[in-house]
Formats: structure tokens, sequence, C-alpha cells
């Protein structure tokens, strides 16, 4: 068997690699992905096989559900309880793995398993030494069986092989029970189709309340026996739903290989029957190995970068490829879906999406889709829209059909009004004006209170402020909206009210800091406070908090009283003290420089205030040291959870040159250049980026240019960057302000 399990290895390696002869192979950028970047500490990141922002999230889901394993993989653990056909990559919260797939021999006991019980449940130690994972493939024995399992995958089909020893009682298991650790099956079921196909569904309740999948599943050789197996009931509503078991059995030979095709669905079981039809028509694994690796590298080659060295072109597309994970495809072949409202839409003429993590991905992630994936972005949005008109609003952190109204603000209306702004125009505008004003002006998560007394009251609602000053950013998109459809009405009610976090700003402490709703502070007041259950911030505190106006940066100074003063407070935050006090601080506030939070989202805009403010070095000397101390080529490479792809996009932005502060804004701000030479594909052609001199002493931009003309501003707009062109930093060792 292992000898069978190594040549199968050694084939794929060689069908990834491609080329029609030696010496013609053009370069494969996968080759620089180290998908297992944030898989160790507390990433989350997903671990398996997928194409680009593909509804099949193909991997291993292991025994533990705690925190550092809501993507069912973590670095230090190697227990597999069977190989799950959708997974989260990078969130805070656990759920999916739905219709998980183990392959064993012998008679098993049919559940997760514990870890001091080697034998209990369908679980194995995974051979971590012999484990290969890379962009669209994955394979690692199961110690227990004597199995190779690997994996690929299209859009909507997992396709898997398995490599089993000789046996008489072999069997590909369907675990329709075991989800995320916020997930709970509450009905689930299978059917025999003929020996060689399977169907059914798994209904389940956790971070997503109703979630429903369907699957259609064909085997490479026909069972020769099929048992059903209960292990409980759960009763709804007078009627008891089951969670269950499949057990396809086989008769194999020592290295024979058994292969098993699932197609899924948020629709039917017929449906999943097409997906797999049409996107999997035949057994050729290693042909659909060779098109999942091809497909992101396609995407990974909208980009391509030139040095410093091998170490940091594998930092820079493994972040590339964390950014297009997620959203995923959320509808079949015929564009069939499941909308927010449970009914069933026909096609739309446009591909829908799930998985919006917004309160994350509105800062970098959604921005660099509109650079390197605007053929997308129109899908992106309609599905916004078409979750407002199913929902009566746009969507906060939506999954699988389903509102989670996870984290705070509403950042869905950033996302639209960036794309409304940038001018995207393959969706209704008027829908999406309407969207924007309709979501702004709703009444719950603390709306109704903001609209009372023009900011929300910490003694009235948790977390107020950070839900206010997230509000606020909301509403300076709305006003950029209408300024951009020419409202300006509307434009200057929405920007005057995303000052509403100015009541905050405490002119005796300098920070941000909780009010009551009689107008006075709270106290006792701590700035280092960083309690996860009882707070004004969410996860943060007063030092991150202070600087969550990247709409209002002329407000910021304004409190200050001046621009010396301003920058003195900012310097501040990078050296104060990184200590963190609360019974409950936040697992999320990781990666400190001072008070600087990298590992989480409402730090990610602040290092470029520095450029805003006149002194670009003290940005490029920032970003740098994130760079270097955040972003790593090891499992615990990054600073904290990956969050549907926002803390790679923060990087790949970032080492670019510029980056998006501002919401719904055009302008991207520079910082510091990694590369000597990058070519960025967009529309008109292709971004052709150098950076003259760069070197380890020349770090500090001397001059830009686009085209051969000076650029003297400290940003390109978002026209500028997709009209193509050269775009010139001139590097060297002396701080400048060349604008």
């Amino acid at each position: 068997m292992k000898h069978h399990g190594l040549l199968a290895v050694a084939a794929i390696a060689a069908i990834i690699a491609g080329g029609c002869s030696s010496g013609s192979r053009v370069e494969d950028l996968t080759d620089y992905v180290n998908v297992k970047i944030g898989s160790g500490g507390h990433g989350h990141v997903f671990v398996g096989a997928s194409v680009p922002f593909g509804a099949v999230q193909l991997g291993p889901t292991s025994i533990p559900q705690s925190w550092d394993w809501c993507s069912g993989y973590h670095d230090s653990d190697s227990t597999v309880i069977g190989f799950s056909h959708t997974h989260l990559s990078g969130t805070g919260i656990g759920d999916l793995f739905d219709i998980t797939l183990m392959p064993v021999t012998g008679q098993v006991s049919y559940a997760r398993g514990k870890e001091d019980d080697p034998q209990s449940g369908l679980w194995s130690y995974a051979d971590r030494t012999k484990e290969v994972a890379r962009p669209g493939y994955y394979s690692v024995p199961l110690e227990r069986y004597g199995i190779l399992a690997e994996m690929t995958a299209t859009n909507r089909v997992g396709f898997s092989r398995y490599t089993f020893p000789a046996s008489d009682d072999a069997a590909i298991v369907f675990d329709l029970e075991n989800g995320g650790c916020w997930d709970s099956a509450y009905d689930t079921g299978i059917e025999v189709v003929d020996s060689c196909t399977l169907k059914g569904f798994r209904f389940s309740s956790g971070w997503a309340r109703n979630q429903k999948l369907f699957f259609y599943a064909q085997f490479s050789k026909p069972f020769s026996s099929f048992s059903l197996t209960t292990v409980r009931e759960r009763e709804i509503d007078g009627k008891k739903y089951p969670a269950s078991y499949g057990r396809a059995g086989f008769g194999t030979a020592e290295g024979e290989q058994i292969m098993v095709k699932v197609a899924i669905s948020p629709v039917s079981e017929e449906n999943a029957r097409l997906n797999l039809e049409t996107e999997a028509p035949g057994w050729d694994f290693e042909s659909a190995v060779a098109d999942a690796s091809n497909a992101w590298n396609e995407e990974l080659s909208r980009v391509k970068v030139s040095g410093p060295d091998s170490e940091s072109k594998t930092i820079f597309y493994s972040a590339l490829y964390h950014t297009m994970i997620v959203p995923s495809t959320f509808c079949d072949v015929n564009g069939e879906y499941r909308g927010s409202d449970g009914e069933i839409h026909l096609d739309g003429g446009f591909v829908n999406y799930t998985t919006f993590s917004l309160w994350d991905t509105y800062r970098a992630q959604m921005p660099l889709m509109t650079i390197l994936h605007p053929d997308r972005e129109d899908d992106m949005v309609n599905a916004m829209l078409h979750i407002y008109k199913e929902q009566g609003r746009l969507p906060v952190w939506h999954l699988m059909a389903n509102e989670t109204d996870c984290m705070v603000g509403n950042p869905g209306i950033i996302a639209v009004a960036d794309a409304l702004v940038k001018g995207f125009n393959g969706f209704d505008k008027d829908l999406a004006w309407e969207a924007l004003k309709n979501t702004a002006m709703c009444d719950d998560r603390g709306l109704a209170l903001r609209q009372e007394y023009g900011f929300i009251p910490s003694d009235l609602y948790n977390q107020s402020v950070a839900s206010d000053m997230e509000y606020a950013i909301a509403d300076a998109a709305v006003a950029a909206a209408a300024e951009y459809l020419g409202d300006k009405e509307e434009a200057e009610f929405y920007n005057e009210r995303s000052h509403s976090y100015r009541n905050y700003m405490d002119k005796e402490t300098l920070f941000a800091r909780g009010r009551l709703s009689d107008g006075s502070w709270r106290t006792p007041f701590n700035p280092f406070q960083a309690d996860h259950t009882v707070n004004d911030y969410c996860e943060g505190n007063a030092w991150q908090y202070t600087w969550l106006a990247p709409h209002d940066y002329e407000g910021l100074v304004d409190f200050y009283g001046s621009k010396d003063v301003f920058i003195e407070r900012l310097d501040s935050l990078f050296v104060a003290d990184s200590k963190l006090e609360g019974e409950n601080v936040s697992s999320d506030i990781t990666g400190l420089i001072g008070q600087y939070v990298h590992g989480n989202e409402p730090s990610h805009h602040i290092i470029y205030f520095y450029t805003m403010a006149g002194q670009p070095w003290k940005a490029a000397d920032l970003v740098r040291r994130v760079y270097k101390e955040f972003y790593q080529n090891n499992p615990e490479g990054l600073a904290g959870n990956e969050d549907a792809g926002q803390m790679s996009a923060w990087y790949v932005l970032s080492a670019l040159g510029f980056y998006e502060v501002e919401p719904a804004s055009t302008r991207f701000w520079f910082g510091a250049p990694v590369f000597a030479e990058v070519d960025v594909t967009v529309p008109e052609g292709v971004l052709k980026i150098k950076a003259e001199g760069l070197s380890d002493v020349n770090k500090y931009i001397q001059e830009v240019t686009l085209d051969g003309e000076s650029l003297e501003r400290g940003y390109i707009e978002y026209s500028e960057i997709m009209a193509g062109g050269e775009l010139v930093f001139k590097m060297g060792p002396e701080p400048t302000v060349w604008y």
C-alpha cells in the first residue's frame, strides 16, 4: 500500500508541475504557495483542496472543536475524523464541515471519537510527515487504516481517491452528524440510487441558524453493501429527525484505489446531480488535479512579482491564495440558489456568493477584489443586493443564506458603496442606492439609539463605541455614494452623521471612551481595558478605537488641535506598553506593536495615517516592521485570525506599495513596496510597478512617477491603477516627503 501511495503522490506532483516538455514550462505560481501559513497559532486557515472562490472546500476535519480548530485543522493536531466538503477559513467562529467522508477498514463505531481512545469513533491519526498540501490538491495517509487519502475539487464537486490495503471489509463512511463547533445537524438523509450512487442532505443549525445542503455522490466501483445507522434523533415540533451515517462497503486488493465524487447544492439533490454531471463527468483524477491547479495558477498570475527572494514570493503568493478561498460560490450550475428568505430563487443572471465576513473584509479584501477580480465584483454586489431584497437590509456577516449578525456596524454598506463609487455598473444602481439608504436607516442593532441620541449610549448598549464608530464609517460610505450619484443633499446628511463618533472623543484623556445617555463619561476609564464580555469596544480597547475614523482624518487632526499633536499621539500608539487588562481579554487582540494590534482589523488602516499626515517614512518603517514580524513562512506566520482573507489582503495591497484607507474611496495611499518589479493585470492591460533602487538601505520613497510624470501626492487613484501603465517608486535612504 505504501508503495502504491507514494507512486500516486509522485504522479500527482508531476501532473501539478505541468508543462508540455522540459524547457517549455511556464512558471507555475502555485509552487510559491504554502497553504499551511496560518494553520498554526490563531490563523484558523483552511487546509485542503478547493478552487478559487469555490463552493467546495474539501479537507480534513479533526477531533477538537475548540477555537483554534474553527477551520477544522490545526498544525498542532493530526487527528482526522473525516474529510468534509465545506470549511471556513480564518474565522473566529466554527461552522460547516458538511458531508464528511471517512475511508475505513473493519468495523468502527459511528461517532466523532475521543483522542484518548484510539479505537473510538471513526478517527485516525494522519501521518503529517507524508502530507501533501498544494492549491487544489491535498493528500495524507491515515495511520489507523493504512489508507492514503487524496482529494481535489471543482467549484461544486469534491473528488477523492482512496488507496486501500487488502481488505474484505473496506468502506467509505458518510458522516452527516458531525459539523463545526457551533453546528448541530437537525435532519439528515441518505438514499441509494444504484450500486455506485448515493444522494442525500444535511440540515443543520449553528452559526448559520438554518443551513440546508444537498449532495449527490458517485463511486468509481460498485459497493457490495450499504448500511444506514442513525445515532441520535432530534425532536422538533413533535417530529423526530435523524442524524445518520451511511457505510458503503467494498472488498479491496492491496493498493486498490476507489474514487468518489460528491457534488453539493444549496437547492436540491437533483441540482447536486446536475452539478456533478456538468463539472465532473469523468474519472480522470490526475486531470482534475491539474485543472484545479491551473485554476489557481490563472488567478495567482494576475499579479507577477520579481525579487527580492523566493521566501518573499512564497509569503506574497500564499497571502494572495488565502484572499481567494472565500467568498464562496452559493448557486448551482443552472444559477439557482437558496435565498435569505429560505426560498429557492431561479437564475438571476449572476453568480451568487456567500461567506461574507464583511466587518473584516471591507477594509482590504474587498478593495483588493475591485483591482484583481473586477470580473467577479459585479456578481459579489449583486449577491449582496439580493440579500437586501430577501432580508430587508444589506448583509453584516452572511453564511449559507443566513444572516449571523456577527460583529458590529454595517459593513455591507461599505462594500456596495465602494463598488459604486469605483464605477462598476453590472448591477442596478438605483437598487444599490435604495439598499444603502434603507440599511443605514434601520433601527436595529443599536441604530435606534443612535438616531435618538446622536450616538449610542454606553449604559444602554454593549460595545457602544465600536458599534457607533463602525456605523459612522458606513455613513461616510453612503455619503461617498451620494456624492458619486450627484445627490448633494443626501451626501451632506450622511457626511454629517458620519461624525457621530466625535461624541466619544474626550479632550481630557485624548481617547475615545464610552459616553452615557445623560452625556457624562463612563467611569472609571482605563484605556488598556480589553475585557471581551463587558466592554465599550469590540475586540479591542481605547488605544485602538481612538483611531477608528479612517473616513475623517481631518476630524481627528482637528480633535487634537494640530497636525503636530496628532502625530505625537499617533507616535504614542506604537510605543505604549503592550499590556492588556481585564478579566476576559479577547483572544483576537494579537500582533502588538505598542498598542497597535495588527492581528485584528480595526487597526489595519492606522499606519497609513502617517502618509496622510505628511510623514510617509514613518509609515514605511512600520509597514516593513509588520511585514517582518507578522507575515512569515511557517504555520504560525500570521499575527491573528486570517478572517476570510483580510489579514492576507492587507499584506498583498501593502506589498504592492499602497492601501485604501478611506471607506468607499478611490484613493490608495502609499506605504512601502516589497518587490523591485510587479506586473498587475488590469482591464486595460498591465500596471507595471517598479521600486527603483529598493534595498534594506534604500527603503524610503523619494519620488513617485506615473507614466513618466511626477505624482506629487501621497496616493494613487483607482482609475489610474485600472488604466495600467507604469508606476515607479524611486527609493532612497533618506526620509522624504515628495508631495
